[in-house]
């Protein structure tokens, strides 16, 4: 509990610092734009590549595996969830929506809180449950915000961009267990660890020119309901008959609950797809999942 609401803290922290370097100016608008691409096109891409250098451990394989598969039948259903709940929504907002619904803050806030409860061995699962959710946010959910009807021009452009060569290159470097030497190993973790401070400083300074009347958004609360309850809640009935362990059940509902991804208002600014809103949606679904994770840690650990 200590550990989940630290988290939390230092999450808003970052978020003040933004919103306060916006309004006194420090960061100009177009600062903020540029910020935002360094951390989509460099920061995000060696966050990711890092992220998926780990030992993979023999004994440990079975609930990887499960784990894995049960992640990537998320991922799947998460698609398909999302376009029946949001098809109909204004577009702009649509596209925040179901990227929401595809992309969860599972990186940040799931591995400690992964690691608090189950040790070493539930931080290893919960960086194979991300691999899915990385490759799926940069291929379907970016491809939300391209909005290109020439499908060439799209996957062209979706496979190309930064963050989908990390995926591919991470996963390579998975699979094979190719030891990175330092020289390369150490700038890619430096850089890759400024990735949540100047993620949630944009937003921020994102934040900083909405109206806080807008807040007041059903649709806001109706994603965080889905977010933070109901997808978590399908994940654990459903583990709870699989032929899984109890580890990957728990990890696998406690991590399909995390709030929106900061990715959401980043990508939402760098396209220019209503970012008020999408910050939105990511701010208001990380304040309210600090009693809704709390709970489904109780609940999976029973």
């Amino acid at each position: 509990m200590r550990e989940l609401i630290t988290l939390q803290i230092t999450l808003f922290s970052m978020v003040g610092l933004g919103l306060i370097v916006r309004k006194l100016n420090i960061v100009s608008r177009e600062g903020q734009k540029s910020i935002n691409r360094l951390v989509i096109h460099l920061v995000l891409p060696c966050n990711i590549v890092q992220s998926f250098v780990m030992e993979s451990s023999g004994e440990m394989l079975q609930a990887c595996i499960a784990i894995f598969l049960v992640s990537a039948g998320i991922q799947v259903f998460a698609v398909w969830y999302g376009k029946i709940l949001y098809g109909r929504k204004e577009e702009n907002r649509q596209i925040s929506l179901r990227y929401g619904i595809i992309c969860s803050n599972a990186g940040f806030l799931g591995n400690p809180i992964a690691e608090g409860i189950y040790g070493p061995e539930g931080l290893m699962l919960a960086s194979i449950f991300l691999i899915p959710v990385r490759v799926m946010m940069w291929s379907s959910g970016l491809a939300l915000f391209e909005g290109q009807t020439d499908r060439k021009k799209l996957l062209k452009k979706v496979l190309t961009h930064p963050c989908v060569v990390a995926c591919v290159i991470g996963l390579v470097l998975f699979l094979t267990q190719l030891p990175l030497p330092e020289i390369i190993l150490t700038p890619l973790r430096t850089v890759g660890r400024c990735n949540t401070a100047l993620s949630m400083m944009v937003i921020g300074m994102i934040l900083s020119e909405i109206d806080p009347h807008s807040f007041k958004d059903a649709d806001v609360f109706k994603y965080s309901l889905q977010r933070l309850i109901v997808i978590p809640l399908i994940v654990f009935a459903v583990c709870s008959v699989l032929p899984v362990s109890p580890m990957v059940r728990g990890l696998s509902t406690i991590l399909a609950g995390m709030p929106a991804g900061a990715t959401t208002s980043m990508l939402a600014e760098n396209y220019d797809r209503d970012p008020g809103f999408a910050t939105r949606l990511v701010i208001v679904s990380t304040l309210l999942s600090l009693p809704t994770i709390c709970a489904w840690s109780l609940i999976t650990a029973l």
